[in-house]
């Protein structure tokens, strides 16, 4: 599955795949103006594309604003997992392919829930899931 994003075109697919219960989402919080982003979208692509049985969701926190608008992230790229709506993980991650590769992998094994996660980090998943 290729990376989704809130673009009108993908916006079904992405409602579609981050509701379902038993899937694992990955969310990378990142901006048009990160030089660091940019490199790290490539990398994103390839991690996503070698594991279908999970989502992967690029979501730019100023394009997206209405959706991330509450998360704080403090550097990037900072990613989010989550358990259909469960959230698994919250932090900034190296934007090495092997480190984001492994963690992705260790969470969707453990499923283990976050302990008290921030409400927005919550709120998340039901933003993503909206199909308007």
């Amino acid at each position: 599955m290729a990376v989704l994003t809130t673009a009108p075109a993908t916006r079904v697919a992405l409602a579609e795949a981050v509701a379902d219960p038993a899937r694992i989402t990955v969310v990378a919080f990142c901006a048009a103006w990160c030089d660091t982003c940019a490199q790290f979208r490539a990398t994103y692509e390839r991690i996503a594309a070698a594991r279908s049985q999970a989502s992967f969701v690029w979501l730019d926190i100023e394009d997206d604003e209405a959706v991330a608008g509450d998360v704080e992230v403090e550097n990037f790229p900072t990613l989010a997992i989550y358990h259909g709506a469960v959230p698994l993980f919250f932090g900034i991650s190296l934007p090495h392919e092997l480190t984001v590769a492994r963690l992705c992998d260790a969470y969707a094994a453990s499923r283990v829930p976050m302990t008290d996660p921030p409400a927005a980090v919550s709120a998340l998943p039901g933003l993503l899931a909206a199909k308007g």
